[in-house]
Parts: structure tokens; C-alpha cells; sequence
């Protein structure tokens, strides 16, 4: 379950694009995503969460991109649900091969 996001997608997009675009320029890159955090109404921490994930995905920082990491989520769940079948399975077996060593009354 995905808790919902405080800001819209818009709102993050934007901000991400400008802060990428402030922080190319050489003399408005200190300071530059506090500045535009603040700007917008956005905790500074977490515009700078979003620029470096941008980055990554974009290849220009070393990183797992956003892409990778929902892949290896949907990975786990199913490796979780292979290995409840398994052992749903391995459960069935040994109660059916149970009953069968169980001599039977007539």
C-alpha cells in the first residue's frame, strides 16, 4: 500500500526543473535548492531528496533509479508469494503422504 503524496506530481516536477536549472548556473548554485524550496512552500530536505533521485534516474549521479527499485519491489512480492505457495504446498504433501502411512480400518 502506497501512503498518498503530500505534494502534486506538478508541483514536484516543477520544482525539481528549476532547482536542476538553478543548481547548472555557477552563480545560483549555493543555496539554490533551499531557495527554491522555500519559494514554493516545500521542505528544503526533501526537494533535495527529489533533485538527486531526478539525477539518478537521469544517469548523471551513480544510484538505483526509480525505475530499478519499483522492479525489485514487484520481485519481492512475488518471490514472498512463491515461497507461501511452497510451503502451502510442502504443507499439503506431508498431511496427504501422512494419511497414506496411516493403516486403514474395514
Amino acid at each position: 500500500m502506497v501512503a498518498p503524496r503530500k505534494y502534486p506530481q506538478e508541483l514536484r516536477e516543477r520544482a525539481v526543473r528549476l532547482a536542476v536549472e538553478a543548481r547548472r548556473v555557477p552563480e545560483t548554485r549555493p543555496g539554490a535548492v533551499r531557495r527554491i524550496a522555500e519559494q514554493l512552500g516545500i521542505n528544503a530536505e526533501t526537494l533535495r531528496g527529489w533533485v538527486n533521485q531526478a539525477e539518478i534516474d537521469e544517469g548523471a549521479r551513480p544510484g538505483v533509479s526509480t525505475d530499478d527499485a519499483a522492479r525489485v519491489r514487484e520481485l519481492e512480492a512475488e518471490n514472498r508469494e512463491l515461497r507461501r505457495a511452497n510451503h502451502i504446498l510442502r504443507s499439503a504433501s506431508a498431511f496427504f503422504a501422512a494419511e497414506l502411512d496411516r493403516p486403514s480400518i474395514r
